[in-house]
Parts: structure tokens; sequence; C-alpha cells
């Protein structure tokens, strides 16, 4: 825009102006808000506006030739101070990113690709730019009831959501090994972030109504020798079932709202509820940023139709084939963070011939 300012002056009667020292600035101001070709082409543009006025006013001589050289030195200026610029910011977002991925594998470890009668693989993938974490958890333990995990959702964004989802991991963790009513599980959880609410409002009293407000969509799922998968579903998206290539959503009987939220329940909590989970078949759970996950065009994506397109393959290689027709469908723009939990169910040989190291303490009791 200068540029052609600048030229449009020199076109003009007011040509008597001296436009030399803007140009010679074109650079320095270009390097504000471009990179070094951004800075080259404005001064190519100043160059050139130069020289055409130049000759077309026949104005060639010693500052002409001074507005040159400066244009030159303050190029040249402008482009290594851009490069070392861009040099320190790139330093500076890969020790973000190297902090990120520390602290993603403190609260969102990788589950291990066997467990019990199941084999798991887990997928996570952030919104936040130059960040890897963000406010969906889940996890995946193996405990004397069964194989038991988690996949929930915090409101809201920031440090905040990642202490809330902190707090309702390590409940989970803690809870998963103790308490053989998978309900009860999710109610320690439950107490865990209440708990953290309330110590985040009293470090911060003038945000207390917008923490009080902050809720977490949590599921629960069990997977125990008997073929069935027992959840109980707070307000999330409901998990998948594939089986023979088909998909089958687990929604809830009695729908329950989010952790958090337990002051709108009117009624005593739904029993955890049963559904078959024969060998071959694959769980998948999920958070909200997948299936809200829109196209260019605004379309959804469609977790259940591509779940039954993905061909035959192992769950770490399935949950893989997910993310490549997710980044696909919205064309590499996530506008929420999306985390998936893969679980198949072995057959009866997969299990007797797993070596079993727990300790006869540890190993299943009857439910009560």
């Amino acid at each position: 825009m200068v540029v052609l300012l600048a030229l449009g002056i020199e076109l003009s009667p007011a040509h008597a102006i001296i436009t030399g020292p803007l140009l010679a600035a074109m650079p320095a101001l270009a390097s504000l808000t471009m990179g070094p070709k951004g800075i080259l082409s404005a001064a190519a543009g100043a160059f050139t506006v130069t020289v055409i006025t130049a000759t077309l006013h026949h104005s060639w001589g010693g500052q002409v030739y001074s507005n040159l050289v400066s244009l030159l030195v303050v190029s040249a200026a402008s482009v290594t101070m851009s490069n070392a610029m861009r040099t320190r910011r790139q330093s500076e977002l890969n020790q973000v990113r190297r902090v990120a991925e520390a602290a993603q594998r403190v609260l969102l470890r990788p589950v291990p690709p066997r467990l019990g009668p199941v084999r798991m693989a887990s997928k996570y993938l952030a919104a936040e730019t130059g960040a890897q974490i963000g406010g969906d958890l889940y996890e995946a333990v193996h405990t004397r009831y069964g194989v038991r995990m988690i996949v929930g959702d915090v409101r809201g964004k920031g440090l905040p959501a990642v202490r809330l989802a902190a707090a309702v991991l390590g409940a989970f963790r803690e809870a998963a090994h103790y308490d053989e009513d998978v309900a009860e599980v999710v109610n320690h959880c439950a107490a865990a972030l209440e708990r953290e609410r309330a110590a985040l409002s009293e470090l911060d009293p003038a945000d207390q109504d917008g923490l009080t407000e902050d809720f977490v969509t949590a599921l629960v799922a069990q997977v125990s020798d008997a073929f069935v998968v027992e959840v109980v579903n707070r307000g999330h998206p409901p998990p998948l079932v594939l089986r023979r290539g088909k998909v089958v959503a687990l929604i809830p009987a009695c729908p329950l709202p989010p952790l958090g939220l337990e002051d709108l329940m009117t009624d005593p909590p739904a029993e955890v509820e049963s559904y078959p989970f024969a060998p071959g078949d694959r769980l998948l759970l999920h958070t909200d940023g997948v299936i809200e996950a829109r196209s260019p065009d605004g379309d959804f994506f469609p977790l259940p139709e591509t779940a039954e397109s993905v061909r035959p393959c192992t769950p770490s290689e399935f949950l893989e084939g997910l993310h490549q027709e997710l980044i696909r469908h919205t064309h590499g723009y996530l506008a929420d963070d999306a985390a998936m939990l893969l679980a198949e169910r072995l057959d009866e040989a997969g299990d007797s011939n797993a070596p079993d190291r727990r300790t006869w303490a540890e190993r299943p009791r009857g439910r009560r």
C-alpha cells in the first residue's frame, strides 16, 4: 500500500515531494508482519518505484543512489532481524511443546496394548496450537474386578480445565482398584471434582461463579471375565460397539447429568447398565471433539459410518485410520480436543493363555 502511495505521488504533479526515505523504510515496516519473502517483496517494490520515477523525471543523481543504498542496507538488516526473531520464536515454541508433551505423558499416558481380556489402543488430538494437552481425559487400568476404562471431557479451557481433568483421573486411578461397584468409582470421581473446584475457587475468588459452573462429562466402562461390558454414563456421548462390521451405540436407558451437576438429579442414580460384549467385539469410547468435528461445509464427522468403513486391523491401526479420516474431513483443523479409546474383547483362549501375574488377593472375586 505504501509503495503504491509513493508511486502515485511520483506520477502526479506533486512529485516534488521526496518519497525516497519512505521507500527506503519499506523493508523495515514489512518486517513487523512479514517474513523474509515479504520483506524482499517490499524491497523489490520500493526499488522498482525508485528506478521508474528516477528515469521518468530524469532525476538520476546522488540522492537517488543514496536512497538505493539505504534501501539495500535496510533490506539486509530487516531480513537478518526477521530470521533471528523467527528462530527465537521457534525455539520458544519447541520448549512449550516439550513441556506440554511431558505433561501429557503424566496426565494422559498411552494405554498398554493388552490389559487382561482386551486389546487396547488410545489416541489424543489437541486443538490448542503449539500444545498437546487440553480438557479431554482417558485411562484404562487392569483391576481385580476386570479392565476399567474412563473417558471424559471438561467444560472449559486452559489450566483450570487441565486441573479438573487431573483431579478426575487421579480419583479414577485410585478408586478403580478398591471399589467393587462401578457406580462408586464414578461417585469418587465426582467428589474429587467437587474438591478441586472448591480449591480453585479459593485461589481465584473473582472467578468463583465460573468455576462452580464447570463440569465433566464422563463415561466409565468395565470389561470382566463375563462377556458383557458394564457402563455408567454421566452426560457423555454414548460409546460404540463394533460387531461383525456393524456399529451399535450404547445409549443409556436413564440419562444422568455430568459430574459436577449432581444437583440436577431428581431421582436416585440408575443401576449400572450391562451390554453384550462377545469375543471379537470392539468398544470405542470417544469425546465430543470427534463427533462434533466439522468439515469446511459445516458437516459433522460421521463416526459410526467411518468406523464401519475401516478395514479389519489392529486396535492401534484402527484408531490411526479414524484419525486420518478425521483430519481429512476437517481439512486439518480441529475446533476442539478429541480423544479415542478402543478395547477389543479377546476370546477365552486368549484369556487363559495370558499369564496371571496378580497375587491371590488381587484375583477376581464375586461381585456384590
